[in-house]
């Protein structure tokens, strides 16, 4: 069973990626049987659908990689590499296009969202999803973990995988059909602002900024009007919410019984969000701080991408061959 799964260079990373991506791999690493193989990479190609700084992709795509290896990703069991450095994955990405419906790509939610939220529309942006089916397909991905606001681009790709196989398989499935592979426990990490948390929403809780600026963040989180002195409803709250993440169900009755006391205010909650954050991360931030500021550490994340992308590379051939030749190219 092959399993993939990416992360977008487009910001620094926040709560909702180590919850909705980072955590779940993890998870899945541990439980990996002796035939299957898990792809996680990072999204270079993806980002620039909406990030233009050269400088700002480049410390992400480091960044990103510190974290993995912090958090205990073991890059001798999974395939991490940077999707750029698998120039397959744009060869396949082209013949895809040429499958492609526009009508298919008109109708993404996705797309349809980042549009309604003024996010700039372009090309790339509008293609994703077959540049996101071109990831799965060159490996085989068989299961691809996502949240339930990504399942109708497993669908696209399972649609423009069968379109191939129609077109060129001459009665083969040359190209697998992918299956979402959701996980109920998170499939959305409320921002902020109580929607979806997201880089391009800017509504995030980052892990390895400051603290001053995570401080900031936290504070910034939207809740009712209730003052100090009046009970307050726990359900429904974005404080409580993010903090149930974290926390214990022994944790998370105390919270319950501060928020009906009415003796503290949305300041104090955040607050205990605040020390239940870092205090969680500590160790992975430790570990991030050790490798991006050092020449060791730098060095060993320059070197064990470059692995990755050999290794991957080596699989992703081998699948464009069949591809190429189904053609006629």
């Amino acid at each position: 069973m092959n399993i993939l799964t990416g992360i977008q260079a487009s910001g620094k990373l926040h709560i909702g990626n180590y919850f909705g991506s980072i955590k779940p791999l993890l998870d899945m690493q541990e439980s990996l049987k002796p035939q299957d193989e898990l792809f996680a990479f990072i999204a270079s190609y993806h980002s620039l659908t909406t990030l233009k700084n050269k400088d700002e992709l480049k410390s992400n795509i480091t960044n990103i990689a510190a974290a993995f290896i912090s958090f205990g990703l073991d890059v001798d069991r999974v395939h991490f590499y940077k999707q750029n450095d698998v120039k397959q994955c744009l060869e396949l990405y082209w013949i895809l296009q040429t499958l492609t419906p526009v009508g298919l790509l008109q109708r993404a939610h996705s797309y349809k969202d980042k549009v309604a939220k003024n996010i700039i529309a372009n090309n790339g942006l509008f293609s994703y999803p077959v540049l996101m089916a071109s990831d799965i397909l060159l490996y085989d991905g068989e299961y691809i973990p996502v949240g339930k606001d990504q399942i109708q681009h497993i669908e696209m790709a399972r649609d423009i995988a069968q379109s191939f196989n129609n077109t060129y398989g001459n009665g083969s499935d040359i190209l697998m059909l992918p299956n979402a592979k959701i996980n109920e426990n998170t499939q959305t990490i409320k921002g902020t602002d109580g929607e979806k948390m997201s880089k391009s929403y800017g509504n995030t809780i980052d892990i390895f900024a400051s603290e001053k600026t995570i401080k900031k963040q936290i504070m910034s989180i939207k809740t009712d009007s209730k003052e100090l002195g009046e009970p307050k409803d726990w359900q429904g709250c974005n404080i409580y919410d993010i903090y149930a993440l974290f926390a214990s169900d022994e944790e998370l009755s105390v919270m319950q019984d501060r928020y009906k006391s009415a003796k503290e205010g949305y300041g104090h909650f955040k607050l205990t969000l605040l020390d239940k954050i870092l205090t969680y991360f500590a160790p992975h931030r430790e570990k991030f701080d050790e490798l991006t500021n050092t020449k060791a550490g730098m060095d060993y994340l320059q070197d064990m991408l470059n692995e990755g992308a050999k290794k991957a590379s080596q699989k992703a051939e081998a699948k464009m061959q069949i591809v190429r030749e189904a053609v006629g190219l």
